[in-house]
């Protein structure tokens, strides 16, 4: 017999522990970001995506709408992690790997690549040089990739026989 992980419990799996990602990134964002750290205010939350996506003068040009776009945007991008993550699980958690135990590097993989698109799209990103940029984006990473995977850890695919 062949055990393999239908695609639409995946995506399911994935899209549940994105959507979770997600949101406690924003929570992480909102309490070190904005409430620690004052590097921007609670409500420019949803709209960073747009800033670092597109420039910070389309941002400030859609108004309310970098919100959306920016939510949309980080959104997103954390469902089709999600669905990576919840791609790869599979053989690690046969192999008796612990969900967080693989959420740790996938993090670190998560912040470099990121960033490196968001360094490729732009010239208007936080510089990722600075170790304050660095051990922020990664603790943010970490906040998101944890999460994600306890839930695709608890949705994860059914493995189906044939």
């Amino acid at each position: 017999m062949i055990a393999h992980y239908p695609l639409h419990r995946i995506v399911r799996a994935g899209l549940a522990g994105g959507l979770a990602g997600g949101a406690c990134i924003w929570v992480y964002e909102a309490v070190v970001w904005a409430g620690v750290q004052h590097l921007l205010p609670l409500a420019a939350i949803p709209a960073n995506a747009t800033g670092l996506m597109f420039g910070k003068t389309v941002q400030q040009g859609l108004g309310i709408w970098a919100s959306v776009l920016g939510t949309l945007t980080h959104f997103g991008f954390a469902v089709v992690w999600g669905i990576g993550f919840a791609a790869i699980w599979p053989p690690f958690a046969r192999r008796g790997w612990e969900a967080t135990t693989l959420a740790l590097p996938f993090a670190l993989v998560l912040w470099v690549v990121m960033h490196a698109a968001i360094t490729l799209a732009g010239h208007e990103h936080p510089n990722y040089l600075d170790p304050n940029v660095m051990i922020g984006g990664v603790m943010s990473h970490l906040f998101f990739a944890v999460p994600l995977a306890l839930v695709v850890r608890n949705v994860r695919p059914q493995r189906e026989t044939d």
